[in-house]
């Protein structure tokens, strides 16, 4: 599971890939060290049919079994304490964080993402598996110039939900990204899964247009060797 990322690379960069016509992000820093629920850019279409640049947070919707079954979890919890439960309005104040990898796209809870319309890309220049006995973060590239990639991603738009307690009920753009069986170097290191990656026009045309009985063939690995490791132990990959 990819729950680091960095994007070292500038928005002209992305554009000029991506081939987005237009930018909402702003003033946009590298981003060494992108988290889950952190806020990071996608390029999608817009409402208008226009691909663009656009800010989200990293985390799709969980699913209503993952979410009734935490629900479940706090509720005893409550009640072992003496307080009484709501439990309706527990499940619809369930904290949900999201969901940032996508293995799964057989799933009914996933399918209702999987047409172009809710299609993205998320730009890349490195990304990290954890591996304890291997160094902590292990970070892999296309190379240790860490070119721009992107992960084929999905979105939902105008989003509700509880993300923390803290800041309560939100309705926020969110993406995640679509995960495969890990070829060498990643699979040595994690060897579950490794994101989807996206490097040629056609590839990013087909994840963003095509039908999904085409589009689904691009949940695969790369070749083995097309990835490197180009850092052990770091938090944050500031390359």
């Amino acid at each position: 599971m990819c729950n680091l990322y960095s994007l070292t690379k500038g928005q002209a960069a992305i554009l000029a890939l991506s081939r987005a016509m237009r930018d909402t992000t702003g003033n946009l820093p590298p981003l060494p060290g992108i988290f889950p629920d952190y806020s990071a850019p996608i390029v999608r279409t817009g409402a208008d049919g226009v691909r663009e640049l656009a800010m989200a947070r990293w985390g799709m919707p969980s699913s209503q079994f993952a979410l009734m079954e935490a629900a479940k979890k706090r509720a005893a919890k409550l009640e072992a304490k003496g307080q009484e439960v709501d439990f309706k309005e527990l499940l619809r104040l369930e904290p949900d964080s999201g969901t940032t990898n996508i293995r799964n796209t057989a799933s009914r809870h996933w399918q209702r993402w999987l047409a172009p319309a809710h299609r993205c890309l998320v730009p890349f220049t490195s990304f990290s598996e954890h591996n304890k006995a291997a160094g902590g973060d292990i970070w892999f590239a296309l190379s240790e110039e860490r070119p721009l990639a992107f992960f084929a991603g999905i979105w939902a738009g105008g989003w509700t939900s509880v993300r923390k307690i803290k800041t309560g009920v939100e309705t926020l753009d969110i993406y995640g990204f679509l995960t495969c069986e890990p070829s060498e170097p990643v699979a040595s290191v994690h060897p579950k899964a490794m994101p989807v990656i996206l490097r040629e026009a056609a590839e990013i045309d087909t994840w963003m247009n095509a039908p999904w009985e085409d589009a689904k063939a691009l949940q695969r690995p790369l070749p083995a060797g097309a990835l490197q490791i180009v850092a052990r132990g770091i938090r944050k990959d500031e390359a």
